[in-house]
């Protein structure tokens, strides 16, 4: 097994553990968005608070959006996200496996392909 690899499989087990520890060590205890945290906080803090903005889709249908619906919309844009990233990191990988293989790599960056011929 490749060190790159050990590391990639502990990494992988640490962020587990990372998620499932709180689960199993507070058995009672409410897990709550920040957003919830905060309303509440300011409530405690001034009574008269009244919220400045109103979500644009809780206006449009006249009533505040499902929590499903509110996970779906946070989960789309998500997925869109990592999609962009995901199409962004696979152009560079096969433009560079590319520049290799057509042996373009030194037109674009000169003094790194005359560090590596120093090397060999």
């Amino acid at each position: 097994m490749s060190k790159n690899t050990k590391t990639v499989i502990i990494l992988l087990v640490i962020a587990v553990l990372i998620a499932a520890i709180p689960l199993f060590a507070l058995k009672d205890a409410e897990f709550g968005g920040s957003d919830d945290a905060g309303s509440v906080v300011v409530e405690e803090i001034e009574m008269e608070y009244t919220p400045w903005f109103t979500p644009v889709l809780e206006t449009a249908l006249g009533r505040e959006l499902p929590g499903e619906v509110e996970s779906l919309i946070f989960c789309i844009q998500t997925g869109i996200g990592v999609g962009i990233i995901a199409f962004f990191m696979g152009r560079f990988t096969e433009r560079r496996k590319w520049q290799k293989a057509t042996g373009r790599e030194e037109a674009i960056a000169p003094e790194k392909a005359d560090d590596r011929k120093g090397k060999q």
